[in-house]
């Protein structure tokens, strides 16, 4: 039966394994739109426009650990995504984005909407491809999914010309590949030598980035700081990204500080620092000195080679997948920590324990002896979620200066380190519906999404998609009228005016922004809340519900 180029696509994407395209449609995409009005075997996700659209894609990606796939429209249109796109880039999301092209046969003459689009995207992709011919299509497809999947992960990209979205692809065969076993472990003397060194340590450390997360390898690295007694630590609040180490096991620690003469000091203790899944270091806003003391020697482990010695040169660098090269480091740990050497692990772990135990209380105090304070205070607030957040949660933060440095992780309330999501591109709107992504992948678990003000109004109509669609996510707005990270930046970086308290362009007071009616317009249902005691009753109520719920809290700023 003939088949048009788009029905072959769709027949394709469905051997892979999809189950939802996200997108929003013009003019170039409409015989995609036509192919999905007849083929049920794929759930389109309508967003109004892009940057929910790819944003909800990635939320998906990550927490399917599945390819995402999303169309935008032509040139206009994949400018709209070029944020979410690199977002999802710095991220190393499996995106697989795609775009409507003009017909071919009108392309030298320059037409409406047309461009080089895989010249725009190039920078933030893997690879892309403009497709030519629909029997391309199957191996296009293939090599797009194989590539956006394979470490180190990361988006791609196709063209589709209007002329092979229309062509009849009755002769070409549907056939997928298995993709390749990425369960890569490194070296064995290269483990060997990092196992000694780290056995040999008297104050180890661990540095972990999301990766580890992403592959799968969170018991694997516990494993190993309890054979060690190191305490964990993840990237700084500007780059965190996902969560890898149960923030509730006594050798979690904080994050590390934002900025690198804090950073040089929190690591000084340490004479060896493991690092995995992360890269080092990555920096806001430059500072000297360096962030890694000169005594400090670095073991690296990460399926990316390019990330090993890239910045900091390192003693060891083990390239390989994370789960199978940390569980063999274990093992050889094992057998290397006896006698002294163990009970000097011992001594570490229990010194880490009351340390960071008792952190976890200060910070729990300090928010007590702020609960009457109006309005609330952010502290207060995300202690509040801490209390009544369920123990299978999903976080979705994009609110940097009320989140507090990741306040969940530090009182330990992030049970299911999985479920934790966070910027690492920085392009505004992601937060929001990233989280419906995560709701869809995980139509089991709750999702929290805690927004910023600013943030939020860079990708509002994701709400949208929610109601369309009935997604149940908690979308928590932390409203302080302000951009209040960039007032902080200001300050950083001793502007004379923010030194002495004169912002222009940094406030969002004139006019209030109505975000609970914003939301109501959009079929979501929402309201106001400014007591923590109500705060908690509506948190328990969304976050068990079967629809989507705002909730705007008025924070101090």
């Amino acid at each position: 039966m003939p088949r048009s180029g788009m029905h072959l696509f769709l027949e394709l994407l469905r051997e892979y394994g999809v189950r939802y395209l996200f997108g929003n449609p013009g003019t170039t995409e409409l015989p995609l739109y036509d192919a999905l009005a007849a083929y049920r075997q794929i759930q389109l996700i309508l967003a109004l426009q892009e940057v929910p659209a790819v944003a909800i894609a990635d939320g998906y990606a990550q927490a399917s650990r599945q390819v995402g796939v999303v169309n935008v429209h032509i040139c206009c249109g994949l400018g709209n995504a070029m944020g979410m796109l690199y977002n999802a880039y710095r991220a190393g999301t499996p995106l697989l984005l795609t775009a409507g092209q003009q017909d071919q046969r009108m392309m030298l003459e320059e037409p409406i909407l047309w461009g080089e689009m895989v010249e725009v995207v190039r920078p933030w992709t893997k690879w892309a491809y403009e497709v030519r011919r629909v029997e391309d299509l199957p191996t296009a497809v293939r090599r797009a999914i194989q590539t956006a999947l394979m470490p180190p992960t990361g988006p791609v990209f196709l063209s589709l010309p209007l002329d092979v979205q229309m062509a009849c692809a009755e002769a070409v065969p549907v056939r997928v590949a298995p993709l390749p076993d990425v369960h890569v472990r490194p070296p064995v003397e290269a483990l060997q030598r990092a196992a000694q060194l780290l056995a040999s340590a008297q104050q180890p450390g661990i540095l972990v980035g999301s990766r580890v997360c992403e592959a799968d390898a969170i018991q694997e690295l516990v494993t190993v700081a309890e054979l060690l007694g190191a305490p964990v630590f993840h990237e700084a609040t500007t780059s965190h990204g996902r969560s890898s180490f149960p923030s509730d096991h006594p050798l979690a620690g904080p994050p590390l500080p934002f900025w690198s003469p804090e950073v040089r000091e929190f690591l000084t203790p340490f004479d060896i620092l493991l690092v995995v899944g992360m890269k080092l270091f990555q920096q806001y806003i430059y500072h000297e000195p360096s962030p890694l003391p000169a005594h400090v020697r670095v073991v690296q482990m990460d399926e990316n080679p390019w990330e090993l010695n890239k910045n900091y040169p390192v003693e060891v660098g083990l390239v390989g997948h994370p789960k199978p090269a940390l569980a063999e480091l274990a093992r050889l740990l094992d057998r290397l920590l006896q006698g002294d050497r163990a009970a000097l692990a011992d001594k570490r772990r229990s010194q880490w324990t009351t340390h960071f135990r008792r952190q976890r209380e200060e910070l729990r105090q300090q928010a007590q002896e702020q609960k009457e304070l109006r309005p609330i205070r952010a502290q207060v607030l995300m202690d509040t979620i801490g209390q009544v957040l369920p123990a299978n949660a999903a976080v979705v933060e994009e609110s940097p200066t009320t989140t507090m440095g990741s306040y969940l992780e530090r009182i330990g309330a992030m049970k299911d380190p999985t479920g934790y999501f966070a910027q690492r591109g920085w392009a505004l709107g992601w937060g929001l519906n990233c989280a419906i992504g995560v709701r869809l992948a995980w139509p089991d678990r709750p999702v929290l999404a805690i927004i910023g003000d600013g943030s939020a109004m860079y990708g509002f109509q994701g709400l949208w998609t929610a109601a369309r669609y009935q997604i149940p996510v908690t979308f928590l707005i932390t409203n302080n009228q302000e951009y209040k990270i960039l007032k902080n930046c200001a300050r950083v970086l001793r502007l004379p005016e923010a030194m002495a308290g004169s912002y222009e362009g940094l406030d969002l007071d004139r006019p209030v922004i109505d975000f609970v009616g914003l939301a109501r317009s959009l079929g979501v249902p929402a309201c106001r809340v400014t007591e923590p005691d109500a705060l908690a009753d509506w948190l328990r109520w969304g976050l068990s519900a079967n629809c989507p719920l705002l909730i705007e809290v008025p924070v101090a700023s």
